[in-house]
C-alpha cells in the first residue's frame, strides 16, 4: 500500500486532523494522528493491520500484545490475520502491566504493536515487559511513525512515516498567532466549530 493511499485512507476517516495541538510529550502541533477515527471502521483496521501482519507473516508469531488504549485495536487486527493471541497491558501505579489473567510463556514468539510512534515509550514498555517474563520478541509494528528516526533493538515496521512539526509551549508560532487555543485530542477534540463557540 503506498503512502498517498494511506494517508487519504487517514483523512478520508478524519483521523488525520489539523489544527493547533498538544502532543503526548507536551509539544505542540499543527497535525494529529487520532488513529481510532480510522480503526473505527473495520474495513479500514483490516487493510491497515494486514500490512503489518503481512510483514511478519513469516515470523512465527504466536502472540501480538500492545500498550492500551491505542494499541488495543491494532493488536486485535494484526493477531486476527496472524491467527495469532491478542493481549494487551495497562498502566498500573505508573508501569505497564499484564493485567485480567494476561501473561506470556517462556520464549512465547511475540509481536508488540502500536497505533502512533512519537517517542516510543509505551511501545518499548511493552517491550521491557515481555522480555521481563522471557518472552521472545520477535519485533515491533505500529500504523503510523511520527518519530523522526526511533530505533529499537528489535525489527520495526510501519506503514507510514511523517515527520513532525513540533514545538515547544514557548516557541510555539500557533500559539503566538493566538487564533485557536491547543487542545490534547487524545482526551477530547474540539472541532473549529467548537473552538469557535458555535
Amino acid at each position: 500500500m503506498d503512502k498517498e493511499k494511506i494517508i487519504q485512507i487517514f483523512r478520508d476517516a478524519g483521523a488525520l486532523l489539523d489544527g493547533h495541538f498538544i502532543l503526548t510529550s507536551g509539544a505542540h502541533s499543527p497535525q494529529y494522528f487520532q488513529c481510532a477515527q480510522v480503526l473505527q471502521y473495520p474495513r479500514y483496521a483490516e487493510e491497515l493491520c494486514g500490512v503489518i501482519a503481512d510483514h511478519y507473516r513469516d515470523a512465527a508469531i504466536e502472540t501480538v500484545a500492545a500498550p492500551a488504549v491505542g494499541g488495543i485495536l491494532v493488536a486485535h487486527e494484526v493477531a486476527r490475520a496472524l491467527n495469532a493471541r491478542c493481549i494487551f497491558a495497562e498502566r498500573e501505579a505508573g508501569a505497564m502491566r499484564f493485567r485480567r489473567g494476561f501473561g506470556l510463556r517462556v520464549n512465547e514468539r511475540v509481536l508488540v504493536v502500536e497505533d502512533v510512534v512519537t517517542t516510543g515509550g509505551s511501545l518499548q514498555e511493552v517491550v521491557t515487559l515481555c522480555r521481563q517474563l522471557k518472552a521472545d520478541v520477535c519485533g515491533v509494528g505500529f500504523l503510523v511513525d511520527r518519530s523522526g528516526g526511533i530505533s529499537f533493538s528489535v525489527p520495526h515496521f510501519s506503514l507510514l512515516q511523517m515527520a513532525v512539526e513540533k514545538y515547544s509551549p514557548d516557541q510555539c508560532p500557533l500559539c503566538r498567532e493566538g487564533k485557536r487555543p491547543p487542545v490534547k485530542p487524545g482526551s477530547r477534540y474540539l472541532s473549529e466549530k467548537d473552538a469557535a463557540g458555535t
